[in-house]
């Protein structure tokens, strides 16, 4: 893939999802050393019908230079709506993917999110996983507001080339955009559970309910309050057979 050609973006219910084959990370990795800010949106399907109703999560993801799907739900419904198929990624997967290209290539990440235990062991993981990689910092999540200026100016004179950014930042995915005018350059991501998994006190989904679309199965039994998501795949549906029949 030339890094200087554009992704095929394409529109599920009027949500943006980019089509970048698994072969085209490295290449990915290249394209973003332009001296611009990228972030990277890992999308599921609960994203996507937040995007269709937030003001503030829909400019997220309009503005973001990539957005993948992680949901089974979103290249199916790219399908009925006979739009070209996109590739769905497994989160976790891809963030290592993401750390090997940049390993080859000599860069750097900063960990931010998370606790202090979870986040240094993280840490170690990586940086035993991916010894050419430079960690260049790394802060836990929860921290008092008053000190998140100088968390940001941390990060900033670090100029990681990728920050990775998980659980109990405040804000979530949105503290991205809402802060990236604060940095010069380089590729920035959310994922909820990626230091607890680097840190091996959570396990990813397994391969087999991934590839069945039941990734979603292990989060309904730690939270069975959150049940009510299942009338969220059924309006997704009901959208996708108007749009169909509307051709749109």
């Amino acid at each position: 893939m030339d890094p200087q050609a554009r992704l095929n973006r394409i529109s599920v219910l009027g949500v943006p999802v980019d089509i970048l084959p698994a072969e085209g990370i490295e290449d990915l990795v290249a394209r973003f050393e332009d001296g611009k800010n990228h972030q990277i949106v890992l999308l599921s399907l609960w994203d996507l019908m937040r995007a269709r109703r937030s003001g503030e999560f829909r400019t997220m993801i309009a503005g973001a230079s990539l957005v993948l799907p992680i949901s089974l739900s979103i290249v199916k419904g790219a399908r009925f709506l006979r739009r070209a198929e996109p590739v769905r990624y497994m989160p976790f997967d891809f963030v290592v993917k993401l750390l090997a290209a940049l390993e080859q290539r000599g860069k750097s990440a900063y960990l931010f999110g998370s606790t202090r235990t979870s986040i240094q062991k993280a840490e170690g993981n990586i940086k035993t996983t991916f010894p050419g990689l430079r960690v260049v910092g790394r802060y836990a999540g929860r921290y008092p507001k008053p000190v998140e200026g100088a968390i940001i100016e941390a990060i900033k004179k670090a100029t990681p080339s990728l920050l990775l950014v998980g659980a109990g930042v405040p804000g979530r995915e949105k503290w991205i955009p809402r802060n990236l005018a604060s940095f010069n350059s380089g590729i920035f991501l959310w994922c909820s559970d990626l230091f607890e998994v680097f840190a091996e006190r959570r396990s990813k989904p397994s391969k087999a309910l991934f590839r069945k679309g039941l990734e979603w199965m292990p989060f309904i039994l730690r939270r069975p309050w959150k049940v009510y998501r299942m009338f969220i795949f059924m309006w997704y549906n009901i959208l996708l057979l108007f749009a169909r029949l509307r051709g749109i």
